[in-house]
């Protein structure tokens, strides 16, 4: 220690690092959570023009088939059910 240094010039350069270091840790944390907060919402507005997906799944859809339909259904069953895997 330098006989015309006194303590609080000693200690004033590791206090100003130190304020540096967490100065710079919360300003990179501030810049990080306002890119994260535009990146999710320009999310939302790159999509726009597709519609919005459902929350329920579609309504069963079902058609009546005739009797030469149901014949011929019947008729490839038969045929792909006799082939081996």
């Amino acid at each position: 220690m330098h006989a015309h240094v006194s303590t609080f010039q000693l200690l004033g350069v590791p206090v100003l690092a130190l304020g540096a270091a967490v100065w710079i840790v919360c300003v990179g944390r501030i810049l990080r959570r306002r890119r994260f907060e535009d990146a999710v919402r320009r999310r939302g507005t790159l999509l726009g023009a597709l519609p919005h997906q459902r929350q329920t799944g579609p309504d069963l859809e079902s058609v009546e088939l005739t009797p030469a339909e149901r014949d011929a259904f019947a008729g490839l069953v038969r045929q792909f059910g006799d082939r081996p895997y």
